[in-house]
């Protein structure tokens, strides 16, 4: 008689990546604070799980630079700083151009007419924060995949992720000042039309603008914190 499987053995390793893609979400999204300091059983309560699962998660987080532990079985966010964010736009600059370039000449024009179309979320500002961001961030991914392998996805992902807390302290101020949280669709317009058009040096160009945008964003969000 053939015995049935009460267990499937990669359970635990998806409880660790969901905790840990949840405490980096709250990380990037700020409901953890820069500087916040919280306890590891604190957070396992209230994400029902036990506390192994969000040990492990904070080893993976820390090594990405989003938090340190402590002892005690305590952990910090880590702080925002000028010099950081131009570090991990200056890797997306060595990283993005030329890997944008090949997936430009290998994407489906149906697959361009579907990217295209989706800007048009970029502009509610009605739209939740975290959903806008997590749209924005899929449409990149979506726009390197043709020519992305997986180390190329895991770097990016890293760097996109981390870039992101840094853009979320610019539109918070931009709400405060405006009252709504449009998000600039010309930067990604752009290069969606860059990858539309065929030449290789348009696509670099509209790269680069796009990190430069999302620099400029972030820099006014520190600036008004300091």
């Amino acid at each position: 008689m053939t015995s049935v499987a009460l267990v499937r053995p990669v359970e635990a390793a998806s409880v660790v990546e969901r905790v840990t893609a949840e405490i980096r979400h709250a990380i990037v999204a700020g409901r953890l604070a820069p500087g916040q300091e919280f306890s590891l059983r604190q957070i396992a309560a209230q994400l029902g799980v036990s506390f192994i699962p969000v040990r492990e998660a904070l080893r993976s987080l820390e090594a990405e630079g989003l938090l340190e532990t402590r002892r005690g079985r305590s952990a910090i966010v880590a702080t925002l700083a000028l010099d950081e964010l131009r570090a991990i736009c200056q890797l997306c600059r060595q990283i993005e151009p030329d890997l944008r370039v090949r997936a430009a000449a290998l994407m489906p024009p149906a697959e361009l007419d579907r990217l295209e179309s989706s800007l048009a979320f970029l502009t509610s500002p009605s739209r939740p924060g975290d959903e806008l961001f997590d749209r924005y961030h899929n449409l990149h991914v979506d726009l390197v995949r043709p020519a992305a392998t997986a180390w190329d996805l895991r770097i990016l992902e890293r760097l996109w992720r981390a870039l992101e807390r840094y853009v979320r302290v610019g539109y918070d101020r931009i709400e405060e000042e405006t009252g709504s949280r449009p998000y600039d669709p010309r930067p990604a317009s752009d290069l969606v039309a860059a990858y539309r058009c065929g030449d290789a040096e348009a696509v670099r160009q509209a790269a680069v603008r796009n990190i430069d945008a999302h620099e400029r964003i972030a820099e006014g969000g520190l600036a008004e914190s300091s």
